[in-house]
């Protein structure tokens, strides 16, 4: 083992990397006053920042998780490493060369794992990249440029090529002392039949970065038809590479986002480059990987989730990219940052967009307009058949049960309103009551939305067609009870198991609240009978009139002069009738 790290020479690491620069590869700071820079606190979820920098001490802390101190401490505890392997990390940063109490520099196989494995990947992205220059990568060259991309594009984003042999690397980085076991546990080697050989080959690479700007992992996409593998063929799960805790360009993109408040979230590492190419310089994307948790959290650091925070998302219009804006939609509550989508005309990339219409043309698309819940409740909604009762009510269900997670009661409303006008139902604030009170159900059952079949509802619910959760889970109370026939809603042994079917206080609410609901009886007569078919055909009408109107507000300005005139003429001959229903009774029959 290495000698302990001379004192004077850690000193001379802790004053020659300020704390500010280290702490900004990895979140937003803005001033706080005093001399005091605040940002969100990246060792613990919140809101408002109470992490602090005070780069005149040297010191860091959080007034929210109480961590804090010196840029060693911090980068100790952000990339996982022990005190050398930081020391060494920040002396490599600030061109200080160590020295060791038991014995001079430090050899490179005694330095830490992080380090070395590190260092193994900058070696390998320097070999990738002159291996793009041999005639073998031809094949890789052709394919950027087909893409638009030429050789300075490539060097700026150090794209590269991995030779077709078996181990071309894995000899290289021997060579520059790296073991076969620093070599496998990279990633960039695998176990052959007689030793270590090259995992990627043949295949043209991008050096994947973390925050700090330190290739962690590569993405290597496949370039020959007899490449029995996938398309795109990424790093394995490693020390220093955890696909959910990386996004492609985060080293690039990481200034601008943080200058302008804005990120644009692409599928693939050509769309990140054509986003960046034609000045579109907050692109990042996913390596392999879902948009999730771990990604948000970088990117609230970075926006610092201040009030003109925007995250745009471009996926493709194909069934999968509409699945992934709905993931997404389902993170969305953790960004306190506004979200929108972007679909290119003709579902292109942006990568085939610059290709096609140019560099203004992807600027153009990543502009705010199509805020992302509005794209995902369409998707939703579009599922149904909103001519009918029963396709709005079942749009409704489950669309309702999306808006409910919307955590601020004011956007909540708002988007319910607008769903209102998506599924048709002229009934606004009807709208409204049914999201809120499927989001207090989620609150009285700690965020459950319904487990058991239910979307958003008690844990008895069945889904859209499956009537409303609510009354759905008290009919299975009731199954449960021993069904209708068992007895009548005076009886309190019945009642009693009905509300001991109940699987929560909600439920048991509804049973009581429906208990209690008084029961007009009456002895059936004509003149009953005549008075109940009345109302059977006013609500026949009266329905009939607001899918009538519900058709004309979905369709707004897009329908044609005689069609409006028939919905318009319908719709008074059916009110005319009405009135006569109401004011004459049986005999309007």
């Amino acid at each position: 083992m290495a000698g302990r790290i001379n004192d004077d020479d850690v000193k001379a690491v802790r004053d020659a990397v300020p704390i500010d620069s280290v702490v900004s590869e990895y979140l937003q700071l803005r001033n706080a006053g005093g001399g005091n820079l605040k940002g969100l606190c990246p060792f613990h979820d919140e809101k408002s920042p109470s992490f602090q920098v005070s780069p005149s001490k040297g010191l860091f802390h959080c007034f929210g998780c109480q961590e804090g101190g010196d840029t060693i401490a911090f980068v100790m505890k952000i990339d996982h490493l022990s005190f050398s392997e930081t020391v060494e990390r920040l002396a490599a940063k600030a061109g200080i060369t160590l020295r060791y109490e038991e014995g001079g520099y430090n050899p490179s196989h005694q330095r830490g794992e992080r380090i070395r494995l590190i260092e193994a990947h900058q070696a390998a992205a320097e070999f990738y990249v002159r291996a793009l220059e041999s005639p073998e990568a031809e094949i890789g060259r052709t394919f950027l440029a087909e893409r638009g991309f030429d050789q300075d594009a490539a060097a700026h984003f150090r794209v590269g090529y991995s030779p077709a042999g078996w181990d071309h690397l894995t000899r290289y980085l021997r060579g520059k002392g790296f073991s076969d076991k620093e070599l496998i546990t990279s990633g960039l080697s695998q176990d052959g039949r007689r030793g270590p050989i090259d995992r990627f080959r043949g295949r043209l690479m991008w050096p994947i970065s973390d925050t700090a700007g330190d290739i962690v992992g590569f993405g290597a996409r496949k370039l020959r038809d007899d490449d029995n593998g996938p398309k795109y063929l990424n790093t394995p799960e490693t020390p220093i590479y955890k696909k959910s805790q990386v996004l492609y360009g985060i080293d690039l993109a990481k200034k601008d986002i943080a200058k302008a408040s804005r990120a644009v979230v692409v599928e693939g590492y050509t769309d990140v480059m054509a986003c960046h190419l034609a000045g579109v310089t907050t692109a990042i994307a996913t390596c392999g990987t879902a948009f999730g948790n771990d990604h948000i959290k970088i990117l609230r650091r970075l926006l610092m989730d201040n009030g003109s925070a925007r995250v745009i998302f471009t996926f493709d219009g194909d069934a999968a990219g509409q699945k992934a804006a709905l993931r997404a939609f389902e993170d969305d509550q953790k960004f306190a940052a506004e979200t929108y989508i972007a679909i290119a005309p003709d579902g292109m990339d942006p990568c085939d967009l610059r290709l096609v219409k140019g560099d203004d043309s992807v600027r153009d698309l990543v502009e705010p307009r199509t805020p992302l819940f509005e794209f995902a409740l369409r998707q939703i909604v579009g599922r149904y058949d909103l001519e009918t009762p029963a396709g709005r009510a079942a749009a409704l269900d489950e669309a309702a049960a999306v808006v409910a997670k919307i955590k601020t009661s004011s956007v909540q409303r708002e988007v319910a309103v607008q769903l209102a006008g998506l599924v048709g139902i002229l009934d606004q604030e009807f709208v409204v009551r049914r999201v809120a009170q499927l989001a207090r159900w989620a609150r009285d059952k700690g965020g459950d939305h319904g487990e058991r079949g239910g979307r958003g509802g008690p844990q008895g619910a069945r889904g859209p067609r499956g009537g409303a959760p609510p009354y759905a889970a008290v009919r299975q109370c009731i199954e449960e009870a021993g069904g209708a026939e068992q007895g009548v809603v005076d009886d309190r042994a019945y009642l009693g198991a009905v509300l001991d079917a109940a699987p929560d206080n909600t439920v048991r609410n509804l049973v009581t609240e429906l208990a209690v609901e008084v029961f007009h009886g009456k002895s059936i007569d004509e003149t009953y009978a005549g008075m109940h078919l009345v109302h059977v055909r006013l609500r026949a009408v009266d329905r009939r009139i607001a899918d009538v109107q519900s058709s004309l507000a979905r369709l707004g300005t897009n329908v044609a002069p005689q069609d409006l005139a028939a919905a318009q003429n319908e719709v008074w001959v059916l009110q005319q009738y009405a009135q006569t229903l109401r004011a004459h009774g049986a005999a309007a029959l």
